[in-house]
Parts: structure tokens; C-alpha cells; sequence
């Protein structure tokens, strides 16, 4: 068993020595020292997980501050923006914090009433429009819903044959947005609709924004869906009292001053928590993990490709801030991007070891990543296997702030311990852990603090992460290698 930051074992070091060797040939760099073929390897000797633990327990005391959470447009995320870039600026780095706007939401009532009776829990998905005083009263209807269709309620087709006019509609969670279901179901004619969880645990979401809400849409537990199917044409009623306002909010942006800025080597994550909790997994561990590589690689590093490493704001209401960047690039300055990590909740404290699927060779939901995409998967599986795991894939299911790149082209990638799924005991027998729980108990909850870490997962994704900023801040090319600037489309 591997324990937190111990020195490297012969395998690690062999394994990212291979890695590094690939270098050679990105391109001329920016006025600068030489590349360094041994970057890899440094950054993941010298960037510790002790280290990335020192800024998590930062951020745990800037929540402890601030009312216990470091949400998008509180005081507590401004100090975490402010903590972040202070740190960055001080290791030589060009930073900005640009700023965007972005819609708030909060409920103050959420019930459902089942023929006159209570009825199961439901959680109002961020950006549902209120229901009127009162609620909506009406029949219950359910979209069709069996395993071999993974889009339940996504097309208008599955309305065809349903009285949904002024009912509320009951949809099965599958892998289009929650966006799309309710938009589908408004089309219909339906009053509202009730999202049911398609695995254990609680279904929380969004709608995207405030623009895009078009009916008041709950969400409801796996087994209280389950309870409500046989009672379809039962008068319900659904009272979501909710509110919104627009706020402004942060990203934190840091680029070396060294590599070619139209080469680009990007590392991105999620600063914010819920109003729920801290965000200490979610996602202080990869913002900790992303800051303590970023100071051991410093702003002046001997590069081929500049690395630029991006905090988001607002992912938590809906990738509203990695949108908000990739849509004000000019079309060359997407194009100057070659690479984007993603890192989310890297220390789950049953943690599963993930690599999102880049040439979707596991044949689940989405397609595979732009060109390059597939190189990535094998640079970070590669160097996650040296750390003395097997990893899987992971689809790229739009839940993190991955989704605006891929859908600007960028070839993307990145790591993932886990969030709400229940580890099966397949994984637990491949990687340990309990078999039948969550890999993170305490996903957008209280209890997501320090307690919530698991210091070993932390330690290999750090490594892992440093092997492939490393290896491509040296070089594009190489076995594992992704399109140049002159290869890739104008995006």
C-alpha cells in the first residue's frame, strides 16, 4: 500500500523518466531557458501532497470564515480567489481575474403532496422557475423509461403517445441534460416535471441558467421514483417556492511567462463549492492539487509551451465560468490552446481511479474527445498505472468543466476519483475501498471538509497530473503526442 508522499518507488521513476524521454520536437519556444526533458519527473518529486494538503486546510479556514461554504458570489469564494492569485503572483505568474455574471438561486419551499397525502422529498434542480402560489396541481405522467434507452425524456417522441398536456411529467435521469428534459416536456405541454435519480443517492443538477428554465422541475431519489411510477394518473400536487438574482463572480487565469503562447498547455479547476459545505473534495482537492504544481513549476519555467492553469468560478451553477471564458476567446486564441486537464474531486474517500475516456474506447455515452483527446487518456492512464493502480476510463459526461472545451475542439482530458455513484465490487476488488458506497459519502454536503480526503488518492493524482503537464509543457509530440498549432482547425 502506497502512503502519502514517501519518495517515489523505482516503478514511478522509470515510469516518468519513459515519459519524459518523449520530448523533443513542440516548436520553438518563447524567449526562455531550454526545455527540460526531465520536467515530469521533477514536478512530480517535488509538488507533495503534504503541499496540496496545506492549501486545502486554507480554504477549509476561509469557509470556516465565511458562513462554511466557498460558494460562487460569497464572501468566502472572493477569499479564495484572492488566497489563489496572491500565491500565484508571488510565484512570478501573469494572472488576471476576470470577471462574468452569473445567476443566483435559492429555495425557500419544496413539497409534494401524492393524492391529498405527503409525499417523498423533492429537490428543487437550480434555475427551476417557482410554481405558482400554491403549487401545481395536477396528474402524474411518465415518460417511458426502460434500460436500453439511455435519453428517457429527451426527444420530443417519448411525448407521442403520453396525455402530458398540464401534467407533471415523471423522467427518468439519463445522459442528456436536465436542460433538454424539461425543455422537451415544456414543448409537450406539461406543467412541471419530477427527475427521478437512475442510481443511489440524491439527484442534484441544474437548468443551466434562469433564461433557460422553462417549467419548475424537481429532482427525486432512485426508490421514491421507483414508488411513484405505479401511481401514474394520481392528482399530485408540487410546490417549488424558489428565487433568483444575478450576481458576479471570478475566475482566477495564470500563465507562464515562458513557451510558446500559441501552444498552449492548460490545466483547469473548479474553485467553487455549494452554499451546501466547504467543497474540500469537491473541488479544493483539484484547485490544491493544480495550485501546489503550479508554484513547483513556478512562472518562468524552462518550457517548450506555455502552461496556463485556470480556477473556475461558478461551476457549480453550471460550468458557468469555464463557458464564460471559452466563449470570449477570439477564434485564434481558442485555436492557441493544444491541450486542457481537468481535475475534479481528486481525493474521494473511496476513491475510484479515473481517466475520462478520450477515444470513448469503453463505448459509454458520449463520443470520443476532439483529435489529441486520445493521446491525453493514455498519458495520464500511463502515469496513473505507475503509481501502482489500475485505471479506468470515465466518459466525458458534460458534468465538468471540460464540456466547453470539447465543444470548442480543444483535445481535453483529465482525472476523477468519484462523486455520488455507489463503487461497485468489481472496483473495490481492482482498488479497495466499500464495495456498495459512494465514493464521496459526503458529495454537496456539510461533511465535505478536511475529514472528506483521502491523502493517498491525492498523492497519485498529484503525481499524475504532474506527468502530463510536464510532458506537454516539453513536447506536443512523442507516442502519446497531440495536433500541433498547424494541425488543428481553426476553432
Amino acid at each position: 500500500m502506497i502512503t502519502p508522499r514517501r519518495g517515489a518507488t523505482a516503478l514511478v521513476l522509470s515510469a516518468l523518466l519513459a515519459l519524459a524521454a518523449c520530448g523533443g520536437g513542440g516548436g520553438s519556444g518563447a524567449a526562455g531557458p531550454a526545455p527540460e526533458p526531465g520536467l515530469p519527473r521533477r514536478l512530480a518529486e517535488q509538488a507533495t501532497a503534504d503541499g496540496a494538503f496545506a492549501h486545502l486546510q486554507e480554504l477549509q479556514r476561509i469557509a470556516d470564515a465565511h458562513g462554511g461554504n466557498r460558494a460562487s458570489g460569497t464572501p468566502g469564494f472572493d477569499a479564495s480567489v484572492d488566497y489563489v492569485a496572491g500565491r500565484l503572483r508571488e510565484a512570478g505568474y501573469r494572472v488576471d481575474t476576470p470577471s462574468f455574471p452569473f445567476d443566483t438561486f435559492a429555495v425557500d419551499a419544496q413539497t409534494l403532496t401524492v393524492a391529498g397525502a405527503p409525499g417523498p422529498a423533492v429537490t428543487a434542480l437550480s434555475y427551476s422557475p417557482a410554481t405558482p402560489p400554491g403549487g401545481v396541481t395536477a396528474p402524474l405522467v411518465a415518460a417511458p423509461d426502460t434500460p436500453a434507452d439511455p435519453t428517457p425524456g429527451c426527444e420530443a417522441s417519448d411525448y407521442a403517445n403520453l396525455p402530458a398536456r398540464g401534467a407533471v411529467v415523471l423522467v427518468r435521469r439519463g445522459s442528456c441534460t436536465f436542460t433538454q428534459k424539461q425543455q422537451v416536456a415544456a414543448e409537450a405541454g406539461a406543467a412541471a416535471v419530477l427527475v427521478g435519480n437512475n442510481a443511489p443517492g440524491p439527484l442534484g443538477g441544474t437548468l443551466g441558467s434562469v433564461a433557460e428554465g422553462r417549467l419548475p422541475t424537481g429532482g427525486l431519489l432512485q426508490p421514491d421514483f421507483d414508488g411513484l411510477l405505479p401511481r401514474v394518473g394520481t392528482p399530485v400536487t408540487l410546490v417549488l417556492a424558489t428565487r433568483s438574482a444575478t450576481q458576479t463572480t471570478r475566475n482566477v487565469i495564470a500563465q507562464t511567462t515562458t513557451g510558446r503562447p500559441d501552444e498552449v498547455v492548460m490545466s483547469g479547476a473548479h474553485l467553487d463549492s455549494v452554499p451546501e459545505g466547504p467543497g474540500i473534495n469537491d473541488n479544493g482537492s483539484g484547485s490544491s492539487a493544480q495550485l501546489e504544481l503550479a508554484l513547483r513549476l513556478g512562472g518562468a519555467p524552462a518550457v517548450t509551451n506555455a502552461v496556463r492553469f485556470a480556477w473556475w468560478g461558478a461551476e457549480e451553477e453550471g460550468l458557468l465560468g469555464s463557458t464564460n471564458y471559452v466563449q470570449t476567446l477570439t477564434p485564434e486564441a481558442r485555436r492557441d490552446i493544444a491541450v486542457l486537464l481537468n481535475s475534479d474531486m481528486l481525493a474521494s474517500p473511496n476513491p475510484g481511479y479515473l481517466v475520462y475516456d478520450g477515444d470513448d474506447s469503453d463505448r459509454e455515452g458520449a463520443p470520443p474527445g476532439p483529435a489529441g483527446s486520445d493521446a491525453i487518456e493514455r498519458t495520464l492512464t500511463q502515469a496513473l498505472g505507475a503509481t501502482g493502480v489500475q485505471p479506468r476510463g470515465t466518459d466525458f459526461d458534460g458534468r465538468s468543466d471540460y464540456g466547453p472545451f470539447i465543444a470548442a475542439g480543444v483535445p481535453s482530458g483529465g482525472l476523477f476519483t468519484g462523486a455520488e455513484e455507489v463503487k461497485t465490487a468489481e472496483d473495490a476488488a481492482l482498488w479497495g475501498g466499500q464495495a456498495g458506497a459512494p465514493y464521496d459519502r459526503c458529495y454537496h454536503q456539510a461533511c465535505d471538509n478536511l475529514a472528506n480526503i483521502d491523502r493517498v488518492a491525492l498523492d497519485r493524482m498529484l503525481d499524475t497530473l504532474a506527468v502530463g503537464i510536464g510532458t506537454y509543457a516539453v513536447d506536443l509530440g512523442g507516442p502519446n503526442g497531440v495536433p500541433t498549432r498547424e494541425q488543428r482547425q481553426t476553432r
